[in-house]
């Protein structure tokens, strides 16, 4: 954890001076609270941190955010009680964590799209919170949760909350849309700080918030990411995301340079859109890389690792996301933009008929006639889907009752809370169990959903889970000296979005129509026209061609069939079967991340002993 980014926050009194002795060793920066207790221990780059006081109070933003600390300290001068801090950052743009100590009490929240989390665990009598949960699990000597593993193998976003479940024994994750309130003795609370708003406003107004909302996101990256004129890159695969993004950040301060990766395919179109995207940013650089040399997924897989804060599915790129970032290191990146969110929050899923036919039937009418013909399904399912009633609580109570492992075999028009989970076909028996026994424990709490329309707690649910792998993407890319942001997944921009109304943001006669329109005045008419969709499925194929013999290596000698939650024969059927389908993709790579995160614990760091646990 030397040399990476993370923080531990302390309540302010005698067992947070003590847990505060647990952690001070391994922190490069200290901030105390105004009675001189540890308030903020850990590693922080200078541009990522502002600070201010005033009186008693103080707050800390972490992250990325253009604000002066200056201008923070204004802002705090008016607020008077812990309840009142999100005045201090009202109408900021950018990604952070806001941490503040105002009379004694602490709040910590990161971001409601899960790119920034928060984590808590009881230390030497008190509860402490930090940005990491490796963290905490280090300080406390936690050991792995394998009930919470084997639920790991399931793909990402099956079912809230079960992805936000933390890994480490006695380590506990606080819902992105909460916070953590820490009083003086080190009791904990938490408590809502972000709802989602009300789909209400129609296309067209929407486009106009949305506009001005991701171009402030955007604009944060150049200003609350690198100094100003500095150099930023950002990702233009010919994509309608990325290239808004590029199109975005063109007209910044920043100096712009774009990156594309060819695709294997040849009947792959985006490389075209791409190259006209770049003849219409003429003051940005350009690099594009040959599908020859870019490191094919799977690749990098046997190498050493530094240990990783929890499994993440990212690590079938390990190669080549370390030789793109050597690239623009070397154009001179400061930061990397990427257009990770933007699928999830663009393209709608079929759940918001069900929400549609009950306010708007008409309306849900043409819509389902549209949808019917591209499903060719005939109507009395797709009426059945229409006519369900289950809570969340009930789906995911049944979804436990009907686990197993397999091939998910649920329709394309699900209008369910989320698509029905299945364990990899290689999960063993005492895996599904245990996955199933986590489910249902879960199920039985109950819980609420994101949002109560069903088609707001997809995308919500969908921006989580994307934010989650963007944050761990960002700390491995970090660590080589490239941070990773993602606008579209900054707060600002996922209530935009989510503020119009589902069925005008997911209309079946054009393609991510929200995102077209707000970049009207922005991206050349020619390119939002575009109907089509880049398929990389043969770069799936061609990857696991090359690294094949790497990837049964790896799983022959397998870390989680240790454990007895995979069966490693069958996962060898699969990875030697004369043409594995590319959904195989999805379970491949949890359990690929499973197994990745449970060989980089060997070279886990341990926090060091302290002298009679003084500070």
């Amino acid at each position: 954890m030397r040399g990476e980014l993370w923080f531990a926050v302390l309540p302010d009194g005698e067992a947070g001076l003590a847990a505060a002795g647990s952690l001070r060793p391994w922190a490069g920066g200290v901030i105390d609270h105004a009675s001189g207790r540890p308030w903020l221990v850990g590693e922080w780059p200078g541009d990522q941190i502002r600070h201010a006081r005033a009186g008693t109070a103080q707050v800390a933003v972490i992250g990325r955010c253009p604000v002066s600390a200056a201008d923070l300290a204004r802002r705090l001068d008016r607020i008077r009680d812990l309840d009142d801090v999100e005045r201090v950052v009202a109408g900021l743009p950018g990604s952070f964590h806001l941490i503040a100590s105002v009379g004694g009490r602490v709040r910590i929240r990161g971001a409601a799209s899960a790119v920034r989390r928060v984590f808590h665990a009881r230390l030497a009598g008190a509860t402490v919170a930090a940005s990491r949960s490796d963290v905490l699990a280090t300080a406390i000597g936690a050991t792995v949760d394998e009930r919470v593993l084997a639920a790991r193998l399931l793909p990402r976003g099956t079912a809230y909350p079960l992805q936000e479940l933390s890994v480490w024994r006695g380590v506990q994750g606080v819902p992105p849309d909460h916070c953590l309130i820490l009083e003086p003795d080190g009791t904990p609370v938490l408590r809502r700080w972000w709802s989602p708003p009300e789909p209400a406003l129609p296309l067209a107004e929407g486009a106009e918030i949305l506009r001005d909302t991701l171009a402030a996101a955007v604009g944060s990256c150049a200003k609350g990411g690198a100094h100003h004129g500095d150099t930023i890159s950002a990702d233009l695969s010919g994509g309608l995301d990325s290239t808004a993004l590029c199109f975005l950040a063109g007209h910044g301060p920043a100096r712009l340079v774009t990156l594309h990766c060819q695709g294997i395919d040849p009947g792959n179109d985006d490389s075209a859109w791409a190259r006209s995207a770049a003849a219409a940013l003429p003051n940005a650089r350009h690099l594009s890389v040959d599908r020859d040399e870019i490191p094919l997924w799977f690749g990098g897989l046997a190498e050493p690792r530094h240990a990783i804060e929890e499994p993440s599915g990212w690590v079938r790129d390990t190669a080549r996301m370390a030789y793109l970032t050597d690239r623009l290191i070397a154009a001179g990146s400061h930061l990397h933009l990427t257009g990770v969110g933007g699928d999830e929050l663009f393209t709608v899923q079929p759940s918001y008929l069900h929400d549609l036919i009950r306010r708007h039937p008409l309306t849900a009418l043409a819509h389902l006639r549209a949808r019917r013909a591209r499903w060719r399904r005939p109507w009395w399912p797709v009426l059945r889907a229409l006519a369900d009633r289950d809570t969340h609580g009930a789906w995911l109570a049944r979804c436990a009752g009907g686990l197993s492992a397999g091939q998910a075999d649920g329709p394309p028009y699900s209008m369910a809370w989320g698509p029905s989970p299945r364990m990899p076909a290689w999960a063993t028996p005492d895996a599904v169990r245990a996955a199933k026994s986590v489910l249902a424990e879960v199920a039985a709490g109950d819980p609420p959903p994101l949002a109560g329309h069903r088609a707001q707690h997809a995308a919500l649910l969908r921006a989580r889970t994307a934010g989650a792998g963007l944050r761990q993407i960002d700390q491995a890319t970090s660590r080589l000296g490239l941070p990773h942001a993602a606008p579209y997944l900054d707060d600002a921009v996922v209530e935009a979005v989510l503020s119009v109304r589902p069925h005008e943001r997911g209309t079946p006669e054009r393609y991510k129509p929200l995102l077209g329109a707000a970049m009207t005045d922005v991206v050349p008419r020619t390119i939002l026209a575009r109907s089509t969709k880049g398929e990389y499925d043969a770069d799936f194929y061609a990857g696991l061609r090359r690294h094949r013999a790497e990837l049964l290596e790896l799983f022959g000698s397998s870390l989680l069939g240790r454990l007895g939650l995979i069966d490693t024969g069958a996962m060898r059927a699969v990875l030697v079967g004369p043409h594995p389908r590319p959904h195989a993709m999805a379970p491949l790579s949890q359990t690929l991340a499973c197994e990745v995160w449970l060989r980089s614990l060997a070279g886990r760091e341990r926090m060091p002993a302290m002298a009679n646990g003084g500070y």
